[in-house]
């Protein structure tokens, strides 16, 4: 694995959609910047807007502290909060990944870490040929996993877990992220995913009805 002076970003993708893989992001990006670092995060598709604003991509520009060109941060902004290849179909758009793969270039070269940001989960379709594990190896970045807990989150994490690996992609960590209060056995489900993904725990983020990416940020250890 890459020395933490070698790594120049993370992929971050998630068990589902609504999962906190925005939270995680921009938690990363501040603790990233605390270190001195000149981060941005990417959004390469976002699908789903709140008139007119996609919500994801905004947390993200807020928490980087490059100002960098919103078509590099986010290439492709779609209508409507669906899969993305359906919402992309919606809005006659085809979503290319050299696209993609070029504005992460062009991101790169003016920072010292990028926080690329998946699309739902990471076999996601983004087109009829490709999905978000493609863009994630395409990318070559090693990946965190945000996983929400809740019941059936085992299943969730542990296929995931497998469908990176078998993409030849570092799980260089995974995020407990409690999106149900309530939820029994939390700690046991946590321990059992501890012990069974490839990859270390970089922190429990307690439930939140108003998350804090910032405060968040204190929560986390750096892989």
């Amino acid at each position: 694995m890459e020395t933490a002076s070698q790594i120049t970003g993370y992929f971050v993708t998630g068990t589902d959609t609504g999962i906190g893989k925005t939270t995680v992001s921009c938690a990363l990006l501040h603790e990233f910047v605390r270190r001195g670092n000149a981060a941005v995060g990417m959004k390469p598709v976002a699908a789903g807007s709140e008139n007119g604003i996609w919500r994801d991509v905004l947390n993200l520009q807020q928490a980087s502290n490059l100002a960098l060109p919103h078509a590099l941060i986010n290439p492709y902004a779609l209508t409507a909060p669906v899969a993305p290849h359906i919402s992309a179909s919606k809005d006659g758009i085809h979503i290319d990944l050299a696209v993609i793969h070029q504005a992460f270039n062009a991101l790169r070269a003016q920072a010292q870490i990028v926080i690329v940001e998946g699309a739902g989960g990471f076999l996601v379709p983004l087109n009829n040929e490709h999905d978000t594990g493609d863009l994630a190896t395409l990318l070559g970045l090693p990946v965190i996993l945000v996983v929400g807990m809740r019941l059936g989150c085992l299943n969730h994490a542990l296929l995931s877990a497998h469908a990176i690996q078998a993409r030849g992609l570092v799980l260089a960590g995974w995020v407990a992220n409690q999106l149900d209060p309530d939820m029994p056995y939390l700690a046991e489900n946590i321990e059992t995913l501890r012990t069974r993904l490839p990859g270390p725990l970089l922190g429990i983020l307690p439930y939140q009805p108003f998350t804090n990416a910032e405060s968040f940020a204190d929560l986390l250890k750096l892989p």
